[in-house]
């Protein structure tokens, strides 16, 4: 049961990134503009909240959240590029998305190089550490999963779930959004803008983006390279789509990715996952990936108006 309770435990903290990630396309996507850009946004705000971590962690016992408020903002300054290009141009998104993953790579390289003179972040002491909460790891079960040896950005994620799922469909906002995504005309025609509600649907995929990309680094490495994302905001491109852009769909799916990456830690724990190469484990969240999105793709609808500029004088 330890192996269990310890690979439950370690599937939301592999999940984390991917859930908000993904939760922030889905709001993109159910205002009409396509995010493919995910991946690039992750890049920029975890270079982002390295680099703020290195020059904050002496000064200030609270640079972890200080530098995941860099990392927000940054994936917000990247996502109005997007905005712009797709909402204002009537650009094609999925190369407007494409363009940003592109520019994402070299311009962390360059900026590293430019404020480090290397390739990569300084390295940083001070990222988020796993913790145990005494009294509430004492609960049957689910205190072992999530209160003990666990990251708090693990809730962060949780909350960003329930609170989008409220937002989507109990506010008036979340109609609205939706709204957007289906029928951006019939929003037009009672005088909401169709142009604001999908910059605050990019704006959010960008916050959140660039907070996905903020925690990943400063929990799972101690400085940002090229490859600390590592195809991650794709993985989260496909949870969003294998949960039919919804928060409770997006959160299974996410889960689901997420326990197929720490399958590689415990495969020696199982003598039936023992059998197989490492090399196999490694590249099985990237391979269930595209599974998932040829099973999924065709079958899973996403807002009509996903993709397609706005028009004011198609009705």
């Amino acid at each position: 049961m330890e192996v269990i309770y310890s690979m439950m435990t370690l599937t939301l903290i592999f999940s984390t990134p991917i859930i908000i990630t993904a939760i922030g396309g889905m709001f993109s996507e159910r205002s009409g503009v396509v995010n493919v850009a995910l991946e690039g946004i992750m890049m920029i705000g975890g270079f982002t909240a390295a680099t703020s971590i290195v020059f904050l962690e002496k000064s200030t016992s609270f640079a972890p959240w200080i530098a995941l408020l860099f990392g927000l903002i940054a994936g917000v300054l990247i996502s109005l590029v997007h905005a712009y290009i797709s909402i204002n141009l009537g650009a094609e998104q999925v190369i407007s998305g494409t363009a940003i993953n592109l520019l994402a790579g070299g311009l962390t390289v360059y900026l590293s190089q430019v404020i480090f003179h290397q390739q990569r972040t300084q390295s940083f002491e001070t990222g988020f550490i796993k913790t145990t909460y005494p009294g509430l790891s004492k609960i049957p079960i689910i205190g072992r999963i999530f209160f003990e040896n666990i990251y708090p950005t693990v809730y962060i994620a949780l909350i960003i779930v329930i609170a989008s799922w409220y937002v989507l469909y109990k506010t008036p906002f979340g109609l609205r959004l939706r709204a957007t995504g289906e029928h951006p005309q019939a929003v037009d025609s009672v005088g909401i803008s169709v142009y604001k509600m999908r910059y605050i649907g990019v704006l959010l995929s960008g916050a959140l983006g660039g907070l996905g990309g903020a925690i990943m680094v400063l929990t799972f490495d101690t400085q940002y390279t090229i490859g600390s994302i590592h195809g991650v905001g794709f993985i989260a491109l496909a949870s969003l789509i294998f949960g039919k852009w919804k928060p409770a769909g997006v959160l299974g799916a996410s889960l689901f990715f997420g326990f197929s990456q720490i399958l590689s830690v415990y495969s020696t724990d199982f003598a039936f996952l023992a059998k197989f190469p490492q090399e196999f484990f490694k590249i099985l969240p990237y391979l269930l990936t595209i599974v998932a999105l040829l099973i999924f793709s065709g079958s899973s609808v996403g807002p009509k108006a996903a993709g397609e500029p706005y028009d004011k004088g198609q009705r």
